[in-house]
Protein backbone atom coordinates (compact mmCIF):
# COMPACT_ATOMS: atom_id res chain seq x y z
CA UNK A 1 0.00 0.00 0.00
CA UNK A 2 1.16 3.08 -0.55
CA UNK A 3 2.23 5.51 2.05
CA UNK A 4 -0.51 8.07 1.27
CA UNK A 5 -3.21 5.75 1.37
CA UNK A 6 -2.16 4.56 4.86
CA UNK A 7 -1.80 8.31 6.08
CA UNK A 8 -5.35 8.59 4.67
CA UNK A 9 -6.86 5.68 6.11
CA UNK A 10 -5.35 6.90 9.59
CA UNK A 11 -6.62 10.26 9.22
CA UNK A 12 -10.06 9.34 8.08
CA UNK A 13 -11.47 9.59 12.06
CA UNK A 14 -9.45 12.98 12.48
CA UNK A 15 -11.83 15.12 10.55
CA UNK A 16 -10.27 18.68 11.97
CA UNK A 17 -13.42 21.25 12.53
CA UNK A 18 -11.10 24.74 12.27
CA UNK A 19 -13.90 27.49 12.24
CA UNK A 20 -16.96 25.44 13.10
CA UNK A 21 -19.56 25.51 10.08
CA UNK A 22 -18.92 28.78 9.42
CA UNK A 23 -18.20 29.05 5.66
CA UNK A 24 -15.10 30.11 4.27
CA UNK A 25 -16.65 29.50 0.82
CA UNK A 26 -18.90 32.58 -1.12
CA UNK A 27 -21.27 30.92 -3.77
CA UNK A 28 -21.99 34.40 -4.64
CA UNK A 29 -18.90 35.01 -5.58
CA UNK A 30 -17.80 31.28 -7.24
CA UNK A 31 -21.21 32.18 -9.51
CA UNK A 32 -19.20 35.63 -10.33
CA UNK A 33 -16.74 33.35 -11.74
CA UNK A 34 -19.07 31.33 -13.43
CA UNK A 35 -20.27 34.57 -15.10
CA UNK A 36 -16.57 35.61 -15.69
CA UNK A 37 -15.59 32.82 -17.85
CA UNK A 38 -18.99 32.21 -19.82
CA UNK A 39 -17.90 36.34 -21.05
CA UNK A 40 -15.18 34.48 -23.20
CA UNK A 41 -17.33 32.70 -24.97
CA UNK A 42 -16.90 28.81 -25.56
CA UNK A 43 -13.43 28.11 -24.06
CA UNK A 44 -12.78 25.48 -27.03
CA UNK A 45 -8.34 24.50 -27.86
CA UNK A 46 -7.17 26.35 -30.53
CA UNK A 47 -9.88 29.20 -30.27
CA UNK A 48 -9.48 32.88 -29.02
CA UNK A 49 -11.73 32.41 -26.03
CA UNK A 50 -9.35 29.52 -24.88
CA UNK A 51 -6.68 31.53 -24.97
CA UNK A 52 -7.90 34.72 -23.24
CA UNK A 53 -9.93 32.53 -20.49
CA UNK A 54 -6.27 30.88 -19.78
CA UNK A 55 -4.78 34.08 -19.45
CA UNK A 56 -7.38 35.16 -17.18
CA UNK A 57 -7.37 32.60 -15.53
CA UNK A 58 -3.26 31.99 -14.93
CA UNK A 59 -3.75 35.94 -13.32
CA UNK A 60 -6.37 35.11 -10.64
CA UNK A 61 -4.41 31.75 -10.03
CA UNK A 62 -0.80 33.84 -9.30
CA UNK A 63 -2.70 36.25 -7.36
CA UNK A 64 -4.17 33.50 -5.27
CA UNK A 65 -1.60 30.75 -5.23
CA UNK A 66 1.92 30.41 -3.63
CA UNK A 67 3.40 29.50 -6.80
CA UNK A 68 1.82 28.57 -10.00
CA UNK A 69 3.24 25.89 -12.66
CA UNK A 70 1.88 26.29 -16.27
CA UNK A 71 1.78 23.01 -18.01
CA UNK A 72 2.43 23.99 -22.16
CA UNK A 73 2.45 21.74 -24.15
CA UNK A 74 0.72 20.45 -28.19
CA UNK A 75 -1.67 18.10 -28.88
CA UNK A 76 -1.96 16.92 -31.90
CA UNK A 77 -5.47 15.27 -32.56
CA UNK A 78 -6.66 12.34 -34.51
CA UNK A 79 -7.26 14.36 -37.70
CA UNK A 80 -3.91 15.89 -37.14
CA UNK A 81 -4.31 19.42 -35.98
CA UNK A 82 -2.09 20.86 -33.76
CA UNK A 83 -3.82 22.24 -30.21
CA UNK A 84 -1.77 24.33 -27.80
CA UNK A 85 -2.90 23.67 -24.60
CA UNK A 86 -2.10 24.61 -20.75
CA UNK A 87 -2.85 22.59 -17.57
CA UNK A 88 -2.32 25.39 -14.68
CA UNK A 89 -0.77 23.66 -11.30
CA UNK A 90 -1.30 25.97 -7.94
CA UNK A 91 0.15 25.45 -5.36
CA UNK A 92 -0.20 26.05 -1.51
CA UNK A 93 2.54 25.05 0.90
CA UNK A 94 4.86 23.60 -1.93
CA UNK A 95 7.32 22.60 0.46
CA UNK A 96 4.88 20.39 2.49
CA UNK A 97 5.04 16.97 2.10
CA UNK A 98 1.64 15.91 3.17
CA UNK A 99 -0.73 17.43 0.11
CA UNK A 100 -4.33 17.36 -0.96
CA UNK A 101 -5.04 17.71 -4.99
CA UNK A 102 -8.47 19.47 -6.13
CA UNK A 103 -8.88 19.53 -9.75
CA UNK A 104 -11.00 20.68 -12.91
CA UNK A 105 -11.36 21.13 -16.56
CA UNK A 106 -11.21 24.83 -17.71
CA UNK A 107 -11.85 23.67 -21.77
CA UNK A 108 -15.61 23.43 -22.91
CA UNK A 109 -17.09 21.21 -25.99
CA UNK A 110 -16.69 22.30 -29.61
CA UNK A 111 -19.62 20.28 -30.61
CA UNK A 112 -22.86 19.88 -28.39
CA UNK A 113 -23.26 16.44 -29.70
CA UNK A 114 -26.26 15.44 -26.85
CA UNK A 115 -28.53 18.22 -28.60
CA UNK A 116 -31.92 17.14 -29.86
CA UNK A 117 -32.12 19.73 -32.50
CA UNK A 118 -30.00 17.99 -35.16
CA UNK A 119 -28.45 21.27 -36.48
CA UNK A 120 -26.96 22.13 -32.92
CA UNK A 121 -25.31 19.49 -32.96
CA UNK A 122 -22.42 21.35 -34.89
CA UNK A 123 -22.51 24.29 -32.26
CA UNK A 124 -20.30 24.46 -29.77
CA UNK A 125 -21.39 23.74 -25.85
CA UNK A 126 -21.60 26.95 -23.72
CA UNK A 127 -20.11 24.79 -20.73
CA UNK A 128 -21.96 26.86 -18.03
CA UNK A 129 -21.99 24.24 -16.07
CA UNK A 130 -19.70 21.64 -17.43
CA UNK A 131 -16.28 23.85 -17.21
CA UNK A 132 -17.05 26.81 -15.71
CA UNK A 133 -18.86 25.09 -12.19
CA UNK A 134 -15.62 23.34 -11.80
CA UNK A 135 -13.18 26.23 -12.01
CA UNK A 136 -15.65 28.56 -10.13
CA UNK A 137 -15.35 25.77 -7.08
CA UNK A 138 -11.20 25.70 -7.26
CA UNK A 139 -11.07 29.56 -7.79
CA UNK A 140 -13.30 29.97 -4.25
CA UNK A 141 -11.35 27.86 -2.70
CA UNK A 142 -8.22 29.35 -3.44
CA UNK A 143 -9.73 32.46 -2.07
CA UNK A 144 -10.04 30.91 1.77
CA UNK A 145 -6.75 29.62 0.96
CA UNK A 146 -5.32 33.14 0.57
CA UNK A 147 -7.22 34.19 3.48
CA UNK A 148 -6.15 31.75 5.48
CA UNK A 149 -3.04 29.15 4.64
CA UNK A 150 -3.91 25.52 5.12
CA UNK A 151 -2.27 23.32 7.30
CA UNK A 152 -0.69 20.77 4.54
CA UNK A 153 0.00 21.51 0.59
CA UNK A 154 -2.66 22.06 -1.23
CA UNK A 155 -2.81 21.89 -5.05
CA UNK A 156 -5.29 22.77 -7.02
CA UNK A 157 -4.65 21.43 -10.53
CA UNK A 158 -7.04 23.02 -13.61
CA UNK A 159 -6.51 20.71 -16.63
CA UNK A 160 -7.18 21.88 -20.68
CA UNK A 161 -8.67 19.52 -22.93
CA UNK A 162 -11.15 17.34 -21.42
CA UNK A 163 -14.25 17.57 -23.23
CA UNK A 164 -12.22 17.84 -26.76
CA UNK A 165 -13.00 14.66 -29.14
CA UNK A 166 -15.11 11.51 -29.12
CA UNK A 167 -15.14 9.44 -26.11
CA UNK A 168 -15.41 6.62 -28.07
CA UNK A 169 -11.60 7.23 -28.90
CA UNK A 170 -9.74 8.80 -25.99
CA UNK A 171 -7.08 10.26 -27.94
CA UNK A 172 -8.69 13.63 -27.94
CA UNK A 173 -10.39 13.53 -24.26
CA UNK A 174 -9.10 13.61 -21.13
CA UNK A 175 -6.08 15.59 -22.54
CA UNK A 176 -4.71 17.45 -19.45
CA UNK A 177 -5.40 15.42 -16.93
CA UNK A 178 -3.05 12.28 -19.03
CA UNK A 179 -0.60 15.05 -19.66
CA UNK A 180 -0.34 15.82 -15.85
CA UNK A 181 -0.35 11.78 -15.03
CA UNK A 182 2.63 11.63 -17.42
CA UNK A 183 4.59 14.59 -15.83
CA UNK A 184 4.10 14.78 -12.12
CA UNK A 185 6.57 16.97 -10.17
CA UNK A 186 9.06 14.85 -9.03
CA UNK A 187 7.78 12.64 -6.16
CA UNK A 188 5.07 13.52 -6.29
CA UNK A 189 2.27 11.57 -3.95
CA UNK A 190 -0.86 13.55 -2.83
CA UNK A 191 -2.62 12.08 0.19
CA UNK A 192 -5.84 12.18 -2.29
CA UNK A 193 -6.94 14.22 -5.28
CA UNK A 194 -10.79 15.07 -5.81
CA UNK A 195 -12.31 16.09 -9.06
CA UNK A 196 -15.11 18.71 -9.22
CA UNK A 197 -17.09 18.47 -12.87
CA UNK A 198 -20.71 19.54 -13.16
CA UNK A 199 -21.40 20.84 -9.79
CA UNK A 200 -23.39 24.06 -10.27
CA UNK A 201 -26.64 22.97 -11.79
CA UNK A 202 -29.72 24.31 -9.59
CA UNK A 203 -31.11 20.86 -9.36
CA UNK A 204 -27.85 19.60 -7.48
CA UNK A 205 -28.02 15.64 -6.72
CA UNK A 206 -23.99 14.39 -6.32
CA UNK A 207 -24.26 10.79 -6.40
CA UNK A 208 -21.38 8.30 -5.38
CA UNK A 209 -19.17 7.24 -9.08
CA UNK A 210 -18.15 4.19 -9.60
CA UNK A 211 -14.77 3.94 -10.65
CA UNK A 212 -14.53 6.46 -7.40
CA UNK A 213 -15.78 3.81 -5.39
CA UNK A 214 -13.62 0.75 -6.79
CA UNK A 215 -10.45 2.90 -6.72
CA UNK A 216 -10.51 5.17 -3.71
CA UNK A 217 -13.43 4.34 -1.81
CA UNK A 218 -12.04 5.64 1.19
CA UNK A 219 -11.53 9.00 -0.77
CA UNK A 220 -15.90 8.64 -1.43
CA UNK A 221 -16.22 8.00 2.35
CA UNK A 222 -14.46 10.91 3.51
CA UNK A 223 -16.04 13.41 1.20
CA UNK A 224 -19.65 12.22 1.88
CA UNK A 225 -19.13 12.01 5.53
CA UNK A 226 -17.78 16.18 5.47
CA UNK A 227 -21.10 17.09 3.44
CA UNK A 228 -23.37 15.01 6.16
CA UNK A 229 -21.37 16.43 8.96
CA UNK A 230 -22.25 19.95 7.35
CA UNK A 231 -25.84 19.25 6.68
CA UNK A 232 -25.43 18.80 2.79
CA UNK A 233 -26.70 14.49 2.80
CA UNK A 234 -29.50 15.92 0.62
CA UNK A 235 -27.27 16.83 -2.30
CA UNK A 236 -24.23 14.03 -1.71
CA UNK A 237 -26.55 11.49 -1.63
CA UNK A 238 -25.09 8.34 -0.50
CA UNK A 239 -25.15 6.10 -3.16
CA UNK A 240 -23.78 4.59 -6.64
CA UNK A 241 -25.53 5.55 -9.85
CA UNK A 242 -22.93 6.26 -13.15
CA UNK A 243 -19.62 4.96 -13.54
CA UNK A 244 -17.59 7.65 -15.82
CA UNK A 245 -14.70 7.98 -17.58
CA UNK A 246 -13.58 11.40 -16.42
CA UNK A 247 -10.04 13.07 -15.50
CA UNK A 248 -9.99 11.35 -12.53
CA UNK A 249 -9.43 7.48 -13.77
CA UNK A 250 -6.32 9.29 -15.44
CA UNK A 251 -4.71 9.92 -12.40
CA UNK A 252 -6.11 6.24 -11.09
CA UNK A 253 -3.82 4.99 -13.72
CA UNK A 254 -0.50 6.05 -12.38
CA UNK A 255 -1.75 5.40 -8.55
CA UNK A 256 -3.24 8.61 -7.32
CA UNK A 257 -6.13 7.78 -5.12
CA UNK A 258 -8.62 10.26 -7.09
CA UNK A 259 -12.33 10.71 -6.99
CA UNK A 260 -15.41 12.29 -9.50
CA UNK A 261 -17.27 14.25 -7.55
CA UNK A 262 -20.14 15.08 -10.07
CA UNK A 263 -23.56 15.41 -11.09
CA UNK A 264 -23.99 13.26 -14.12
CA UNK A 265 -28.16 13.98 -14.33
CA UNK A 266 -27.17 16.70 -16.34
CA UNK A 267 -30.03 17.07 -19.01
CA UNK A 268 -28.22 19.90 -20.62
CA UNK A 269 -24.89 18.01 -20.88
CA UNK A 270 -23.23 18.11 -24.05
CA UNK A 271 -25.98 20.63 -25.45
CA UNK A 272 -26.62 24.58 -26.36
CA UNK A 273 -28.56 24.75 -23.43
CA UNK A 274 -25.82 24.30 -20.83
CA UNK A 275 -26.09 28.29 -20.30
CA UNK A 276 -25.56 30.10 -17.36
CA UNK A 277 -29.18 30.19 -16.06
CA UNK A 278 -28.95 26.67 -15.11
CA UNK A 279 -26.44 27.59 -12.88
CA UNK A 280 -26.97 28.44 -9.37
CA UNK A 281 -24.69 30.38 -6.62
CA UNK A 282 -26.52 28.25 -4.03
CA UNK A 283 -25.36 24.76 -5.56
CA UNK A 284 -21.79 26.16 -5.50
CA UNK A 285 -21.97 27.24 -1.96
CA UNK A 286 -22.67 23.57 -0.96
CA UNK A 287 -19.87 22.26 -2.84
CA UNK A 288 -17.56 24.87 -2.04
CA UNK A 289 -18.44 24.09 1.50
CA UNK A 290 -17.56 20.69 1.03
CA UNK A 291 -14.35 21.45 -0.57
CA UNK A 292 -13.03 23.46 1.87
CA UNK A 293 -14.01 21.46 4.55
CA UNK A 294 -11.63 18.59 2.65
CA UNK A 295 -8.32 20.88 3.04
CA UNK A 296 -8.56 22.23 6.53
CA UNK A 297 -7.19 19.08 8.13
Amino acid sequence: MRRAAVVLLLLLGCQARAGGNASEFNGQTAFGYVERQMAFGPRIPGRPGHRQMGDWLLGELRARADTVIVQEFTHVTARGDSLRMRNFFARFRPAATERILLLAHWDTRPMADKSENLGQQRLPVPGANDGASGVAILLGVADALKARPPAQGVDLLFVDGEDYGDFADTNDVLIGSRWFARNQPPGYEPLFAVLFDMVGDKDLQIYQEGNSLAFAPEVVQRVWRIAAERGHDKTFVPGARHTLTDDHVALQQVGIRAIDVVDFDYPYWHTTDDTIDKVSAASLQVVGDVAVALVRN
